[in-house]
């Protein structure tokens, strides 16, 4: 079988802000960020659609309670921002690499994204640009991965790739249990029940009530975002069991 040519024509990938901070364990690091931005332009240069959505805990990790004098809602939004200005940051390196980007932000700051627009954020992928959705959803309490599937689904998606350090989905995690199963595939209810955390269980079935795939992969392993898109099968799949 080839995997020369594109499989899917339209896709969202979630990176998780840890992504890009590379080996410094915190903020940004410039070389990881100009390495996945290459990636992300060279899957564009296929002719697919593409839209990224960031998360922020390179930077702020609302859900730790990092701040303990911040109450939860605050927090969320703090977090929210990071995602911005993590957008930012990929959107810089995409440009100098000549790559045409759009950062739409849910929470609205005109200076710097453009406001959240479903139809807006079709137009720009159609036109060809790549697009970087920031600021979550836009509400307190949910998590970005369940932004991710929101906002597959709105854009019409056909799939969520869902970048992590290992490659693929694990009964524990691998790099501390030496015995952790993998798992080649999961039906959406087997990964809520086994409760493995790959991926926000409230944006897992928000995939399974609209039949979008999932695909977990290592993002460090170059080239393994283009080689998903061509149809290689790489990662784990959480999908319908007929699909």
């Amino acid at each position: 079988m080839s995997y020369d040519h594109p499989f899917y024509k339209r896709v969202v990938l979630k990176l998780s802000g840890e992504a890009l901070q590379g080996e410094r364990g915190f903020g940004i690091d410039s070389k990881t960020v100009m390495s996945i931005a290459e990636e992300i332009k060279e899957v564009r240069a296929l002719g697919v659609e593409i839209a990224l959505v960031i998360g922020g805990g390179n930077i702020y990790r609302g859900a730790s309670g990092e701040v303990s004098c911040v109450e939860k809602t605050s927090a969320d939004y703090m977090g929210m921002l990071a995602t911005v200005i993590n957008g930012l940051a990929l959107q810089g390196a995409l440009e100098d690499l000549g790559a045409f980007t759009r950062v739409l932000s849910a929470i609205e700051m005109p200076k710097v994204a453009e406001p959240y627009i479903r139809r807006r954020a079709i137009r720009h992928m159609e036109k060809g640009r790549i697009v970087i959705f920031a600021g979550g959803t836009g509400n307190p309490y949910f998590t970005t991965d369940m932004a991710a599937a929101l906002r597959a689904i709105e854009v019409s998606a056909e799939v969520i790739l869902k970048a992590t350090k290992v490659d693929g989905i694990y009964s524990a995690d691998p790099l501390k249990h030496k015995d952790a199963q993998r798992y080649d595939k999961l039906t959406y209810m087997e990964a809520i029940k086994k409760r493995l955390r790959v991926m926000d269980n409230t944006a897992i079935s928000l995939c399974m009530e609209n039949s979008l795939p999932i695909v977990v992969f290592n993002f460090k392993k170059k080239g393994n975002i283009r080689r998903i898109i061509c149809g290689e099968p790489i990662g784990s799949y959480i999908k319908d069991e007929e699909s």
